[in-house]
């Protein structure tokens, strides 16, 4: 304890007399003791700033400020140090061998971002738009962001109630978020932990060298060769998450002598399941980058790694399957020959290729020029069971008959509530639901063999498989370019400019990937069509393809749907940064132009000719955006920044075609959407304290979703029962609050932090609606439809939702974490939080809150309406509070000219059940039906559906660096 307290004296006691101001020293590493070069070692709260040498020397010198100072040591990977100094002048002050600790809850951030990443790509509503890690990967220097990036993400908290599309995710300066739907795509560079480090961040809307970036945050990960150094590592890791396993090796050459370097990685990481049942884990990690410093000026960088991944797929439940089955049941799973088989999964093969010229022009001015090229499938699997034969009716006509029910063991009418949907159900209710539930209960999975015998059955008599495995694919090639300049007009001002191309070809096609026993499948769609003598002529409608009809198709054959979409943009931007030694202050603005086009390479029976077939209308938005930020610093502790923002974005591909898998249609009423963002900090920063205090606020307007889903209430179809997409426009969010991060090192070994978020994400305004099926071709309501909107849709009585006030599916907008760490001089370390979560919402259904809810099928006025038992029904539901408690830890051993270490971390200590969001379901909508539904003696068929957290999960990762 006497050595504790001498350390602490000491820190506190760096006086010295400095002449003009100069403070020189040496950096080394804590346990190597070699030196660290590119340290950042500067004034905390001014513009003075130096990096150190290869030996690991730094100088810094000029007119510093007099007085109390923060002297800040920071390095990618190492603890960032402060040591107070009072600079007078006098004689330099010389700090020997300062040591920094490597940051070993970096692999801590990692596995709270892996972990996300699996859940959000093994979920089955990939669009509920609930998961946002944008930013986060190099969050442990911010308390708040630390939290968030780690614990907070369990319950799929989104920092300031942003969705990661509104962040930009970068990859040696090159943009990695999809055009599809403005997400990055986190698994393509999954499982190459070890060489993600060196990570720059802008958070929110703070300034970023790199590209106008988003409003959630840029984040920058540069993987060249130069930038690791010399030395491997080799490792090993234990979960029950996602993987059971990972196995990970790497090795760094270093910048050698001849101006070479170069780096590469290989990765396993594997499980039969995961906490969820059926889930399981087969991905493999390669990565490589060379470099080539070929003078002073001038380095050519090339990097490519590939990370194919499959992972069985979960889904969202309702609440009477949890109650029969608990939160690890997962229905899409079944036993095939004695083995566990997913009939969903998800299939990722997309490599990434950078090349990367470095041109230092001066020691001020300096251009990065980036080229980009990424090509691969995203496979996504399920059962098909719309399968048919054609047959010829007496008359002479053509016919199609099959399709099948839906396979899935959570199928509603396979449910006890099923059978007791009467108020008052009778004794044979109750025992049919009885039989349902020990049915459930004892078995529940998904009865794959019988698809076998289902084919094989049909097959006999001469048919063709009605149950296939099918692929919805998309194979993606895009190529990237962008430059970068970067340039210090002067010690005060600097100056960054980015202009950037990306064109992207995205071919979406459904794949037969199992016949399951049969040896063909007829292309059409029975489903599609009811009557077969309909106004497009006899069977045409049930045809995927009028220009190849009725063909058998096997495995590996294109059917159902076939499509490009061709999409470019075209960016520019600029931004200025001035910094003085009591005010900072930045502005940046950008420009771009987005196109996209649709080229159907199928023509669907549905929607004959061009309407299909051939290039579609052209999309075209021009956009821009503006933002600043000033910081002032009346003293080298106590800071305050402002940033605000303002800037309109196109639409992702997603939502600018109503139905791309069937036609041409583009969303009517499409419109760039809008944001303003603001936020307002006050930071503190002592040599015991680190806190920041943020207050922020944001809109988004005219927003656009597409939902797709099958109803009972659909009013543009004869019988109320189809397939719709539903186009929603105009959506306006607003979220506002504040967040808190705060720590305090109150001994040299003992740290305690919190941090908190407290915020309100509501709709602001209502929103437009309208409908599109192919099941409302040829209707009587057809004629109702507004001018201007394509045959087959449908607009609901004035065609407004009613969303005002209504929080957006977001996360919790309220959470708050209590922490500690003990970090020991003999490098070992433990820490625990305590995490609350409250005040998270699930996504409504805009169905239920547009005229359909008082609206019968026949689209008259529902006569026993209550409106105070439809308020009642229509309130959005609070997934309630709960505590999560976590605990870290770690230790790490010097061996002859080996660093052998573990880290291992133990979630959901108290095995917490919790909810980490949710949806209402659409298939009943209105008023009658609803109330119907949920006055069922069993509860409700067709209630909301739940994502459930996981329970205690462990991660333990053992090490070897050399």
């Amino acid at each position: 304890m006497k050595n504790y307290l001498a350390i602490w004296l000491l820190l506190w006691s760096t006086v010295a007399v400095f002449a003009q101001g100069e403070i020189k020293g040496t950096v080394v590493d804590a346990i190597t003791a070699q030196p660290l070069s590119e340290v950042t070692v500067s004034l905390e709260g001014t513009a003075f700033s130096v990096l150190t040498d290869q030996d690991g020397a730094f100088i810094l010198n000029g007119s510093l400020p007099q007085g109390d100072q923060i002297l800040l040591i920071s390095k990618i990977s190492y603890i960032t140090k402060r040591i107070p100094v009072i600079v007078q002048s006098s004689r330099p002050l010389e700090l020997i061998n300062i040591q920094l600790d490597a940051d070993v809850t970096l692999e801590q951030q990692q596995i709270g971002v892996i972990s996300l990443s699996d859940s959000e790509i093994t979920g089955d509503n990939d669009d509920l738009g609930n998961f946002n890690v944008s930013g986060l990967l190099s969050a442990s220097r911010d308390v708040f962001l630390s939290a968030a990036a780690f614990d907070f993400s369990a319950a799929f908290f989104r920092p300031r109630g942003l969705d990661n599309a509104n962040g930009k995710v970068l990859i040696n300066g090159i943009e990695m978020n999809k055009q599809f739907n403005g997400r990055p795509q986190w698994s393509n560079w999954g499982g190459i932990n070890d060489l993600q480090r060196n990570q720059e961040l802008a958070q929110g809307l703070s300034a970023s060298e790199y590209a106008f970036g988003g409003f959630a945050g840029t984040t920058n990960i540069s993987l060249r060769a130069s930038a690791y150094r010399e030395g491997g590592s080799v490792s090993y890791a234990s979960a029950n998450r996602s993987y059971r396993g990972r196995v990970m090796a790497s090795y760094a050459s270093g910048q050698q002598a001849n101006g070479w370097s170069y780096a590469f990685l290989a990765s396993r990481r594997f499980g039969d399941e995961g906490f969820i049942e059926g889930t399981f884990y087969d991905a493999n990690s390669f990565f490589g980058a060379v470099e080539k410093k070929i003078n002073d000026e001038h380095s050519i960088n090339f990097t490519g790694f590939f990370t194919p991944n499959r992972r069985g797929r979960s889904t969202a439940i309702t609440e009477e399957v949890f109650e029969l089955q608990g939160r690890r049941y997962n229905p899409n799973w079944g036993i095939q020959d004695g083995e566990i088989r997913n009939t969903r999964e998800r299939d990722i093969q997309e490599p990434i290729f950078t090349l990367n010229h470095y041109w230092d022009i001066s020691d001020k001015t300096k251009i990065n020029t980036n080229l980009g090229f990424q090509t691969g499938t995203i496979k996504n699997s399920r059962v098909d069971n719309g399968g048919t034969r054609l047959i010829t009716t007496p008359d002479g006509q053509e016919a199609f008959l099959g399709g099948a029910r839906n396979p899935s063991p959570n199928f509603f009418q396979l449910l006890p509530s099923f059978f007791l949907q009467d108020a008052n159900p009778s004794p044979n209710d109750f025992r049919n639901a009885f039989l349902a539930e020990q049915a459930f209960r004892n078995d529940g999975q998904f009865d794959i063999e019988a698809l076998y015998r289902g084919n094989a059955i049909t097959v006999a008599s001469g048919g063709n498989s009605i149950y296939v495995i099918q692929d919805d694919v998309i194979e993606d090639t895009q190529f990237s370019a962008n430059i970068i300049l970067s340039s210090e007009v002067s010690d005060n001002v600097s100056i960054n400019a980015n202009v950037a191309y990306r064109g992207l070809n995205s071919e979406n096609y459904a794949e037969v990937a199992d016949l399951l026993g049969g040896t063909g499948y007829l292309d059409v769609d029975f489903f599609s069509d009811d009557d077969v003598n309909n106004s497009l002529g006899a069977g045409d409608a049930a045809q995927s393809d009028l220009r190849n009809r009725n063909r058998i198709v096997g495995v590996g054959d294109r059917y159902k749907y076939n499509y490009e979409i061709d999409a470019t943009v075209v960016s520019g931007f600029g931004q200025a940064q001035f910094k003085y030694n009591k005010v900072d202050f930045f502005a940046g603005a950008t420009v771009s132009n987005t196109s996209y086009q649709r080229n159907g390479l199928f023509e669907n029976g549905n929607f004959p000719g061009a309407r299909s077939f051939g290039e579609s209308e052209e999309l075209s938005f021009t956009n821009f955006g503006v933002k600043g930020g000033v910081t002032y610093k009346p003293t080298g502790r106590h800071l305050f920044t402002l940033n605000a923002g303002y800037a309109t974005q196109a639409p992702t591909i997603r939502n600018s075609f109503s139905n791309a898998r069937q036609n041409n249609d583009t969303v009517i009423g499409l419109e760039s959407e809008t944001i303003t963002s603001a936020d307002l900090s006050y930071i503190f920063r002592s040599p015991i304290v680190k806190a920041r205090l943020t207050g922020f606020y944001n809109t988004i307007e005219d927003q656009t979703d597409i939902n797709f889903f099958f109803t009972e209430n659909a009013q543009g179809a004869s019988d109320g029962f189809a397939f719709v997409q539903e186009i929603i426009t105009g959506l306006n969010t607003r979220r506002i609050g504040a967040e808190l991060g705060i720590e305090a090192q109150i001994t040299p070994t003992i740290k305690l932090k919190a941090a908190a978020s407290f915020g309100e994400y509501v709709y602001t305004d209502d929103a437009n609606q309208y409908l599109s099926s192919d099941d409302f071709l040829g209707t009587e309501f057809i004629e109702e439809n507004p001018e201007g909107f394509p045959e087959g849709t449908f607009v609901i009585g004035d065609g407004d939702v009613v969303l005002e006030n209504l929080h957006v599916a977001a996360g919790p907008e309220r959470v708050a974490q209590l922490g500690f760490e003990y970090r020991d001089p003999n490098f070992w370390w433990i820490g625990a939080t305590a995490n609350y979560f409250d005040q998270a919402f699930i996504d409504v259904s805009t169905l239920r809150r547009s005229d359909a809810f008082i609206l019968d099928s026949d689209g008259l006025a529902i006569n026993d309406f209550d409106p105070v038992a439809g308020r009642e029904l229509l309130r959005q539901q609070d997934l309630g509070d709960y505590v999560l408690f976590n605990i870290v830890g770690g230790k790490s051993w010097k061996i002859n000219d080996y660093f052998v270490g573990f880290f291992a971390t133990i979630n959901n200590v108290f095995d917490e059940e919790y909810r980490t969001g949710g949806f209402e379901q659409s298939r009943v909508a209105n008023f009658r039906d609803v109330q119907e539904d949920n006055a069922g003696s069993g509860g409700p068929l067709f209630g909301p559906r739940f994502f459930y957290g996981n329970g205690a999960t462990y991660f333990v990762n053992v090490y070897v660096r050399f």
